[in-house]
Parts: C-alpha cells; structure tokens; sequence
C-alpha cells in the first residue's frame, strides 16, 4: 500500500521514515496540538484521578490506579505509548512517541528523563525527515534522573539506568548501565 492511502501514524509504529514532503505530515502537528491542549490540563491538576484520567485521554488506554503521574509531563502524541501497572512517574519527564514507547509493570522512572522514540537522518539533506524507532523499558527497571533513552532502544528487566546516563543501544536484563555513551556497569 503506498503512503497517500496509510496513515501516517500507522506508518510511523511500523517505523517508516517519514519525509518533510509527505502528504500527511501535517497530521502530526494538529495531532500534537490536540495532545497539548490535554497536556495543559493535566499539568495544571494535582488530583492523581484528573491527572490519570487526563493521561488516559492522551495515550487512547486506560492508566490503571496503581500508575503515578508526578506532573508536568510532556508528550509530543500520547497514542503511541502504553503504561503498565504500578509505574511511578516522576516530574518534568519529556516522551516522543511518535516511534513508540511502552512502559511495562514495576518500571519507576525518575525526574527529568527523556524517551525520544524518534530522531532524524545525519546526513543534511534528509534531515528534516522522521525516523521512529520503538523504546521497550520491562519489568521492575529503573530510570534514574535526567536519562535520555533514544529511539529504537529496549531496556531488559529489573535494569537499572544510572542517572545523566544516555542510552543509546539495548539494555539486557538485570545490569546497572551508566555514562554517555551508557555502558554496562554492574551485573544484578
């Protein structure tokens, strides 16, 4: 099926570059605008059931009562994450989902940690175009503050993620990986 007849967000979860030019590029800004109207409620509510149910609102599921949403939080979409239960969220965490993100059970994440699930070519001619690539963070791993996981990245469960840490490659189960770029420090 050409990209005139798929839609671009469904092109983006089965990580499709998406050119400058595409015809339904602009779905993706009135899309995020639609996010951040949503966004600006959230963030300005400290009820953890405004707070859940205005996440629910955005990533199209719901989030389950054992789920904590420490606000502000950004998203750039919201409809291409999903969040498991008992994850703890803590403030000023930035996610672009446009790629994918999903949170599964136990996972905490702590202050000021960025899930970019897309980026761009190097290459100067190409680099307005988007490229999506799935992050996958499993049971019970932790997100320390201020880590950045990029697109395309899986952390394995129980997996620690030292803080300032930028994670550019998979994470395999139980370890402490740490550094820029992170690297495997311990084993658990």
């Amino acid at each position: 099926m050409n990209a005139e007849h798929t839609d671009i967000f469904e092109r983006l979860r089965n990580g499709e570059t998406i050119g400058p030019n595409d015809p339904q590029a602009y779905k993706l800004r009135e899309a995020s605008y639609a996010t951040i109207k949503l966004l600006v409620q959230m963030n300005n509510s400290s009820d953890p059931d405004e707070i859940r149910n205005s996440l629910s609102q955005i990533t199209g599921t719901e989030i389950d009562k054992s789920t904590t949403v420490f606000t502000p939080l950004t998203i750039n979409y919201g409809k291409h994450t999903k969040i498991g239960k008992n994850v703890f969220i803590n403030f000023d965490c930035t996610f672009l989902d446009l790629g994918g993100i999903t949170i599964e059970d136990n996972v905490l994440i702590a202050p000021k940690v960025c899930l970019l699930s897309e980026g761009h070519p190097i290459s100067a001619e190409n680099r307005h175009s988007l490229v999506p690539g799935h992050i996958h963070i499993k049971k019970n791993a932790w997100i320390g503050a201020n880590v950045t996981i990029l697109s395309g990245v899986t952390i394995g469960e129980n997996s620690v993620i030292a803080a300032g840490a930028v994670v550019s490659k998979d994470v395999p189960d139980n370890v402490i990986v740490g550094g820029i770029p992170a690297k495997i420090i311990k084993s658990l």
